[in-house]
């Protein structure tokens, strides 16, 4: 459990759950959506996948495995939960 917390803890990788959330998502889109660099982008994606996160298709497309779909599930509650809290997108308690 800790060293997931610690990856999904690390810059970029909710971030990187919630873009492919929906669809395959090719590198460049990634890049271009969250503003990556391409070699923290490289990283965070190979750890994801080292996890069991992420996947590579072809085309350097990625997307989430089953695991990863339902890690995305509990993100939809934790932002379900913020917007009934009055949690701000800054963090902030309205």
């Amino acid at each position: 459990m800790m060293k997931l917390l610690d990856l999904l803890g690390r810059r970029w990788s909710l971030r990187l759950l919630w873009e492919l959330r929906r669809d395959a998502i090719s590198f460049s889109e990634l890049r271009k959506r969250t503003e990556i660099s391409p070699s923290v982008l490289s990283a965070r994606l190979a750890e994801l996948s080292a996890a069991g996160i992420v996947e590579r298709e072809r085309y350097r497309r990625y997307r989430l495995t089953g695991g990863g779909r339902e890690l995305a599930r509990m993100l939809y509650e934790i932002n379900r939960w913020a917007e009934a809290a009055g949690v701000s997108s800054q963090g902030e308690l309205a």
